[in-house]
């Protein structure tokens, strides 16, 4: 009463006790929070939803469990934690181990004591081998849980979000891309020409144009899966243009209503209807236009396609693309951070727009970021840009003074 605490009508008991003694598992709010955001979610956003919970339920037992924790993680992430038909049907020591997992679950009203606020943390910051997990994973995991807290909160489950305001990182995540991964004109020329001779997959003639849009267009990996020729505009002389509408992204089967492993999708932090547009230079819109002279589009009209005529899948294009380094760098170079991943191309491609002092917000229109956003990411870019400025503003003055 001193509280101001609400008190049940039935058992007399004060709110905070009744809560207590009816609270169901983390694993029993992950699950019903699951159920009902399933339907509003993108195959991926449900992938890295499951993914985390299974984390934190994991870490959140009343004793650990004697299986491997890898599958452990299986268990909860194809059968515990999904809807009933997203669920892969287990053997009987998968289900065995999947009852276990549901009496020892923890209860959530736990998470009002600090204590097991440190321990949910401390999970969700280490990964299955017991290293800690990079930052971006862990934002991941607790924006995860953070949303599953929620929805307990709306269910009367909890009577505050416990993870509400709680850091899991010491520093804050850094966004901003290293230089070092960053590749110059000639060695983009170079990557670009190996990719050719990569064998066997690099026989798949879309590979130079499928690296050369990301290079010279910016566009992200799934965006240039889903470009087609009716959203290029390829003259025959000068600039030509992407017109995005959407990327083809990749997830499990099982997290699609379709239970295709491929699916259309909006731009990235964009409304379905947004289109972006970006200027591509004449050299990319020479080797388009060469791709279908030679190549040709796949049935739909995608301008790049695996070997099989289906979308090039992440497999393919990063194991062509590691190969690809090894011949087109130099041994020392190949054996550094430069271009490591195929998506560095995109990094180079706006980090050259800030180079050549493209105004911030065109940079941000083409790369389909807000101004904020890029400078952040491209901090160190952007940061490489002030002298060259702080050099006009002077020579501006100094010759207003004249």
């Amino acid at each position: 009463m001193n509280r101001g605490e609400a008190f049940d009508i039935e058992t007399g008991l004060p709110e905070s006790m009744y809560r207590e003694e009816r609270s169901p598992t983390l694993l029993r709010v992950a699950r019903e929070f699951l159920v009902s955001a399933w339907p509003d979610m993108s195959p991926n956003s449900r992938g890295r939803l499951v993914d985390g919970l299974a984390v934190a339920v994991q870490g959140f037992l009343s004793e650990r469990p004697a299986a491997d924790p890898a599958v452990v993680r299986r268990v909860l992430t194809t059968f515990a934690l999904p809807p009933t038909d997203a669920r892969v049907e287990l053997k009987a020591d998968g289900r065995e181990l999947a009852a276990w997992l549901e009496r020892h679950s923890r209860q959530v009203a736990e998470l009002n004591d600090p204590e097991g606020v440190t321990e949910l943390s401390r999970a969700l910051r280490t990964n299955l081998d017991g290293k800690r997990a990079a930052a971006s994973t862990v934002d991941t995991r607790k924006g995860a849980v953070v949303q599953a807290l929620r929805f307990a909160v709306d269910k009367s489950y909890l009577g505050e979000n416990p993870l509400s305001g709680v850091k899991l990182h010491k520093f804050g995540t850094e966004l901003a891309v290293d230089p070092g991964v960053v590749v110059n004109p000639l060695q983009a020329r170079e990557l670009l020409a190996a990719v050719t001779y990569v064998r066997p997959r690099g026989q798949n003639r879309s590979w130079r144009a499928f690296f050369a849009s990301m290079y010279y267009g910016g566009v992200r990996p799934g965006e240039a899966r889903f470009l087609a020729e009716q959203h290029c505009e390829l003259p025959r002389r000068g600039w030509g243009a992407f017109v995005l509408p959407g990327s083809l992204g990749r997830s499990a089967a099982r997290y699609s209503d379709d239970g295709q492993t491929y699916q259309a999708r909006s731009l990235k932090h964009r409304a379905e209807e947004h289109v972006r547009t970006v200027p591509i230079p004449p050299l990319l819109v020479r080797i388009l236009l060469d791709h279908l002279d030679e190549v040709g589009t796949a049935t739909d009209g995608r301008l790049f396609r695996g070997l099989d005529g289906g979308p090039i899948s992440n497999a393919s294009y990063t194991d062509v693309w590691r190969l690809a380094r090894a011949l087109g760098l130099p041994p020392r170079l190949a054996a550094s951070m430069l271009a490591g991943r195929p998506y560095d191309l995109r990094h180079a491609a706006v980090s050259s727009w800030i180079a050549a002092g493209v105004p911030l917000p065109d940079v941000a229109n083409r790369a389909g970021h807000t101004v904020d956003m890029l400078t952040k990411v491209y901090a160190k870019f952007v940061h490489g840009t002030r002298d060259a400025a702080n050099r006009r503003i002077e020579d501006f003055l100094e010759g207003d003074l004249g």
